[in-house]
């Protein structure tokens, strides 16, 4: 393959203790990001043999050519893991429903894939009196089980989220194989461990978090309907009350996650994962199954339709939740010590058994107090000097309407206040008379943003109490604070705080690996 491409190396945080593209770049063994305007050219090498990364390929196009539409980039996205033909209003009304993790080859589908092929084949071996009565059903039922789970997990393409999925399932059947409780807290902390011993940059993300969060609130909340002898209603009733609780306590635990790492919070999250995770569960999952065991014999035909039926129905509840009124909320991002709080006091309640797990609220209260009462950056400057943000009555004012998008997106929905660039463009109130030398009143500071390289060469004197900030090098006479790309360079983003306090991103990302 061959084009031209703008390649540039990974960018670290857009403002200081945010999320760091240079580590999650190091970890995935990427050099350089960057884009092209050309088409990219490939040459044939010959006919090639069969590959793995070929047969999903194939399936992926073969499943979008039986399936069209948004139901084939569905069914694309949950069984190869390519989401190249959802659309971006597809994926914004899953968002906005709480139905995006449907479309991440997570703990949800190995689980399903996993526990359908289970309980059918042991249903299946214990209608044959021979095998059923000389054999351990259970136990040929969970080592099929576990490689159909191997089988899903190469043919998704293996990516850190299916990864971890297929340790917990992996965990659990072989709990099965030495007669061990395959569902319980310690399988789930010995899942946790495999996979940081694997992969221990995932602790800090959010996948890792959410989806152990769901995972030990489940088994733990479940074991005490267990362990307490609570019946969840009439035995007619208890399967729907079962889904309620599950969809209750998972989107309870991952909720505080999500909102700190995405700043948005669905609120009809609940309801829509009850009209859609059931469907995924009982009609599209058993569904893709049975069209893998009928692809053989030409007959995947009948699978295939059921499971268009039942992505159709998710596809509609996520565009039904996503259009009612105030269906997505935004947050502010929160202070460092919330999560691991929120963490503590979680795993307290779950783990110590007694009363005295009740302790597990303190932590969690401590938390939402301190997320509460935490305040944004009074300014912010962007780590090339070509933003600045300053919070004001309005909200966060910026130096700039277009230009450095990616900087004014993070910095606003860190501050709850996802609106468009140049609304907040709209809020910058500047002094002086030059449109150009973007000045405001930062605590005890003047700050001054030179806008474009005319704009700089003009700043060859400041006062003490002076910031400028600019995309090149400033050499001005005075004692001002100077802040031109060679300065940028080696901080990296700035915060400014109300007290008029500077905190660079390397202040806080220190010097590491992915920092030189």
């Amino acid at each position: 393959m061959a084009t031209t491409a703008h390649l540039m190396p990974p960018q670290g945080p857009a403002e200081p203790g945010g999320f760091d593209f240079r580590r999650h770049a190091w970890f995935l063994q990427l050099g350089a990001n960057g884009y092209t305007r050309v088409a990219v050219l490939t040459f044939d090498p010959g006919p090639p043999g069969p590959t793995l990364a070929g047969l999903r390929r194939d399936l992926s196009l073969a499943l979008r050519q039986r399936l069209p539409g948004e139901t084939g980039a569905i069914a694309a996205a949950i069984t190869t893991g390519d989401r190249s033909g959802v659309s971006q209003s597809t994926l914004q009304d899953l968002r906005a429903s709480n139905l995006a993790h449907l479309l991440a080859i997570s703990g949800l589908h190995m689980g399903l894939v996993a526990g359908f092929v289970f309980a059918s084949l042991r249903f299946a071996l214990c209608m044959v009196p021979p095998i059923a009565l000389r054999l351990n059903v259970k136990k040929l039922s969970a080592a099929a089980a576990l490689l159909a789970a191997g089988a899903y997990l190469a043919l998704s393409g293996g990516n850190v989220a299916t990864e971890r999925a297929f340790i917990m399932v992996a965990v659990m059947f072989v709990a099965v194989l030495l007669d061990r409780r395959a569902i319980s807290l310690r399988a789930v902390a010995i899942a946790a461990v495999l996979v940081l011993l694997r992969r221990p940059e995932t602790l800090l993300s959010p996948g890792f978090q959410m989806s152990f969060a769901a995972t030990a609130a489940l088994v733990g909340v479940f074991g005490w309907v267990r362990d307490g002898g609570l019946t969840l209603g009439p035995k007619w009733l208890r399967p729907v009350a079962a889904l309620v609780l599950s969809s209750l306590v998972a989107g309870l635990a991952t909720a505080p996650f999500g909102a700190a790492h995405f700043n948005t919070l669905s609120h009809y999250g609940l309801l829509a994962n009850l009209l859609a995770v059931p469907v995924m569960g009982l009609v599209v999952v058993p569904a893709a199954v049975l069209s893998f065991c009928l692809l053989p014999l030409g007959l995947e035909g009948f699978g295939l339709a059921v499971m268009g039926a039942g992505i159709d129905w998710i596809l509609t509840v996520a565009r039904a939740v996503a259009e009612l009124p105030g269906a997505e909320g935004t947050v502010m991002q929160p202070g460092q010590w919330v999560l691991p709080l929120l963490s503590v006091g979680g795993l307290f309640l779950l783990i110590w058994q007694g009363r005295l797990r009740l302790l597990g609220v303190m932590p969690i209260a401590l938390a939402f107090a301190l997320w509460s009462q935490d305040t944004r950056p009074l300014a912010l400057i962007s780590s090339n000097g070509g933003l600045v943000g300053v919070m004001g009555p309005e909200g966060r004012a910026l130096s700039r309407s277009e230009g450095q998008g990616f900087a004014a997106r993070v910095w606003l929905e860190n501050d709850g206040d996802p609106v468009r660039q140049a609304i907040a463009a709209n809020r910058w109130r500047s002094q002086g008379n030059d449109p150009s030398l973007r000045r405001v009143r930062i605590g005890p500071y003047s700050l001054v943003h030179a806008v474009g390289s005319r704009a700089a060469e003009r700043l060859t004197s400041c006062a003490e109490r002076e910031i400028l900030v600019s995309t090149v090098d400033l050499k001005p006479e005075g004692g001002c604070i100077v802040l031109g790309l060679q300065q940028l360079r080696r901080m990296g983003s700035i915060a400014i705080d109300q007290q008029g306090k500077l905190t660079t991103a390397r202040d806080l990302s220190g010097q590491r690996i992915w920092t030189r």
